[in-house]
């Protein structure tokens, strides 16, 4: 469904003109430039701050060369995944130790100290790696892509820049977003409207990955710490 699509039956919902085009002499209708504005916010809201969609991540992998020890980040990051963890290919049980604290980092390097499996921080867009990968050392990690809009035009970014740019999750979750929360802007009672978001949004949520393996002899999820190793006596 393109961002017209949406648009017009968010539009049949809160009672407003049905538009032809949104993006066609938007600066002569402020009601399309709200509700452009609002189909940016709620989609880059839905994509970034509820969850790590699995459509949205993505892998990247820095190679050491003996020296290097700043990597610019992919152009298309977000942020990193809430359970991201960065990899070096030394050492496949133990990830880098994180520092999250500028200074630490400051105090680690003037030590000429660090952990024996790396440490890492994010500094200016860049992730710096502690020490130096060695030639063909890599460091990988998962993260969410910036770009929730797929273009007509070819390509994706972070909002809709033509009538039929498409949203990249959940159409339906965009179009319930938008109704309510135009809906608590104008002032209008909207808390039905955002209950049947919200349950959505969760529905969309709880289908987004399977369920883990609670018995069996496949492998769990890094998240799932083994407590009986065994199968489970029937």
């Amino acid at each position: 469904m393109s961002l017209l699509s949406v648009v017009q039956n968010v539009c049949a919902v809160i009672g407003v003109p049905s538009p032809q085009s949104v993006l066609v002499n938007i600066t002569a209708n402020r009601t399309m430039q709200e509700l452009l504005a609002l189909a940016n916010e709620m989609a880059n809201r839905i994509a970034y701050d509820n969850r790590d969609w699995t459509q949205l991540i993505l892998t990247n992998v820095f190679t050491g060369d003996g020296v290097k020890t700043s990597f610019p980040l992919p152009a298309n990051y977000k942020r990193m995944l809430l359970t991201s963890n960065v990899w070096r290919s030394t050492s496949a049980l133990q990830p880098m130790t994180f520092i999250s604290d500028a200074d630490e980092w400051m105090q680690r390097r003037a030590q000429n100290w660090s952990t024996p499996w790396g440490e890492w921080i994010i500094l200016g867009g860049n992730m710096l790696v502690w020490p130096a990968m060695g030639v063909g050392v890599t460091a990988s990690f998962a993260y969410l892509d910036g770009n929730c809009i797929n273009l007509s035009s070819g390509g994706a970014g972070n909002t809709f820049a033509a009538d039929t740019d498409n949203f990249r999750l959940n159409e339906r979750v965009l179009r319930l977003g938008m109704i309510w929360q135009w809906k608590a802007n104008k002032g209008s009672p909207y808390a039905e409207d955002m209950a049947t978001y919200n349950d959505a949004l969760e529905y969309m949520q709880a289908h987004d990955k399977p369920s883990p393996i609670i018995i069996g002899r496949r492998p769990m999820s890094a998240g799932v710490r083994v407590a009986y190793p065994w199968p489970v006596p029937s």
